[in-house]
Formats: C-alpha cells, sequence, structure tokens
C-alpha cells in the first residue's frame, strides 16, 4: 500500500518542483498550476509541466510562472508567443524580454515569467541552478534569415506544426506547408507606409523538400513565394509587391561547412610505438629478475632457519 501511494502521489511531487522555495528575499507563499489558454498549442511545443507560484517579502509580492518545454526550440516559441508586444530586450539573457515590472525569458527548455518583480542575475542564477533535465541544445537558425527593414518589433512567431500554423498565419493550410516532412516555420510583420506585411520562411530538412514546396505555395491565392536552399520565403497578397519584393530578396539561405581536420596523436608514430615496446621488453625483464630473485632468496631463508636440506630437496644415493 505504501508503494501504490507513493506511485500516485510522484507525479503530483514532480510537477510542483520547478520553482524554489525563495527567491532572493522572497520567500514562497503560494502555488498553483495556471490554466492553459490554447493547450493545443503548448502540446505542439512539447509542455511537460507548469507552475505559479506567489512570493512575497514584507508588503511586497510578486508572481512567477514557469514552463518546462520539450527542447529550446519549443521554449523559443512558447517565447515568442508569449511575449508582451511593448516589451523590450533584456540584457540578462540572449532570449529575454522585460516591460516596466515584468520580465520574460529563457533557459533551456524552460520559460519563466516574473510579474511585479524583475530578478537580478544572481537571484536568476540560483533558480537556474535547481532546474532538473535542462537541455542546452543550439536554438534554430531559422529567425536569423528575417530580413531586418521594416521588422515590427515583437512579431515574431515560431511555428512548429499546424496549430501554430492555423493561430498565426491561417491562411496558409497545413497540408501546403507539410510539418510531417520536418518543417518549421518563422513568422514576422514588416511594416512601410503602405502597411503591415506579413512575411513567412519554412525550413525543409532538404533543398529538395524545398523546390516540391515552393510550387504549391505559388499556387495559393495572392502568394509570392521564393526559394533559397532548404528555405521558402511567402507572401500572401502583400499590399506593396515592390516591398515584398525586396523583403523576398534577403531571405538567402548560407550553408555553413564545418570540416573536421583528423589531429594526429602519439599513436600514429611508428617510432613512438617501436620504443613502447621496448619499455614493454624492459618491463617484463625486469620483471622476471626481481621474481627471480625473490624466489631464490625465500628458498635460501627457508633453508637457514632448517638448517639443512628443504624437505624436497633431491635424495643422492653414494653408490660404489
Amino acid at each position: 500500500m505504501k508503494y501504490l501511494l507513493s506511485a500516485l502521489l510522484l507525479p503530483g511531487l514532480s510537477m510542483a518542483a520547478i520553482l524554489p522555495d525563495s527567491i532572493g528575499a522572497y520567500q514562497r507563499a503560494a502555488t498553483s498550476q495556471p490554466t492553459l489558454d490554447n493547450r493545443p498549442l503548448w502540446n505542439e511545443y512539447g509542455l511537460k509541466s507548469w507552475e505559479s507560484a506567489t512570493y512575497q517579502s514584507g508588503k511586497a509580492r510578486f508572481v512567477a510562472t514557469a514552463y518546462q518545454l520539450g527542447d529550446t526550440t519549443g521554449a523559443l516559441a512558447a517565447f515568442d508567443w508569449q511575449r508582451p508586444q511593448d516589451a523590450k530586450p533584456s540584457t540578462v539573457s540572449k532570449l529575454a524580454a522585460e516591460t516596466a515590472d515584468s520580465l520574460l525569458l529563457v533557459h533551456g527548455n524552460y520559460l519563466f515569467s516574473f510579474s511585479g518583480y524583475k530578478p537580478s542575475v544572481p537571484e536568476l542564477d540560483a533558480v537556474a541552478a535547481a532546474l532538473l533535465n535542462v537541455d542546452n541544445t543550439v536554438l534554430p537558425a531559422l529567425p536569423g534569415y528575417l530580413p531586418s527593414e521594416g521588422l515590427v518589433a515583437n512579431s515574431q512567431r515560431y511555428v512548429l506544426g499546424p496549430a501554430g500554423l492555423q493561430k498565426f498565419a491561417p491562411a496558409i493550410p497545413p497540408s501546403v506547408a507539410a510539418f510531417h516532412l520536418g518543417a518549421e516555420a518563422q513568422l514576422a510583420v514588416f511594416h512601410n507606409q503602405n502597411g503591415d506585411l506579413p512575411v513567412a520562411i519554412f525550413d525543409y530538412p532538404t533543398p529538395q523538400m524545398a523546390i516540391q514546396k515552393v510550387t504549391e505555395f505559388q499556387k495559393l491565392p495572392g502568394a509570392v513565394a521564393k526559394r533559397s536552399g532548404p528555405l521558402v520565403a511567402v507572401v500572401l497578397s502583400p499590399p506593396d509587391p515592390d516591398f515584398a519584393e525586396r523583403l523576398l530578396s534577403q531571405v538567402r539561405y548560407q550553408a555553413d561547412v564545418t570540416r573536421d581536420e583528423y589531429v594526429l596523436t602519439r599513436r600514429d608514430n611508428i617510432g613512438n610505438l617501436v620504443i613502447n615496446a621496448f619499455v614493454l621488453c624492459g618491463i617484463l625483464l625486469a620483471f622476471c629478475l626481481v621474481s627471480g630473485l625473490a624466489l631464490g632468496g625465500l628458498r635460501a631463508y627457508l633453508r637457514f632457519i632448517r638448517h639443512g636440506e628443504e624437505p624436497d630437496a633431491m635424495i643422492t644415493l653414494h653408490l660404489q
């Protein structure tokens, strides 16, 4: 019965272990699990656990919320989605945004939101040190292909599947995007004097897949699509076709090729091999010499303490 109760309570205990008992001078006063506003989208990001806690120090208090995602890509997508429109980049992390009284940041595959207080870097380091199963894989390079001209701040959205595409770019059918092929997409809004222009960049595993998909994107009503390597950039019904062409021309795939050079070691030198062989022979000869002297000395000592021949000595018959 004890084991059964432990097995039933273990999931609940593990769900409430993301946030620490204290953050700086603030102590945790209450813990809850907030309601998710779009569960299919969170599932697409690989949400594993989440919790919210109220921290208090005297009369001052703030609320901290933590989400554990499947990987760093899911955390990036959730960060783009949850970031306030008026947020500004923060210096505490590469993926961090802040307002006057709030802070949103990513650590590995975790997303943290602080409302009413912005913890300092040492306080955030203490929170990160207590995390379990942190994924530190490299973030996707796809956001770096977005043009900078006219980019609307905090309009970026990272799409991992049909749920995100339906929410952020419903005009593009999931069948055309073909997420089952391993595609991911980066969305953003660009602005000029003629209006806003949504742009979507899809990343496919191979350029051959992108060649096949770009023709399907071009068949969408009012779509302008361009391929560059495994990337397909799409603009739907642009209010300014010239501005759309300028943006698409800035999407250029650049492959980073890393050459793995074999570095020679001492094992690759034949001279070291011969020297090591002689060293091994010397060690074996020294071992034989030491063991022979030890055995001879032991027998001489036994003969000395017994004052005569050893029991197993050879018997000699003096026959005439």
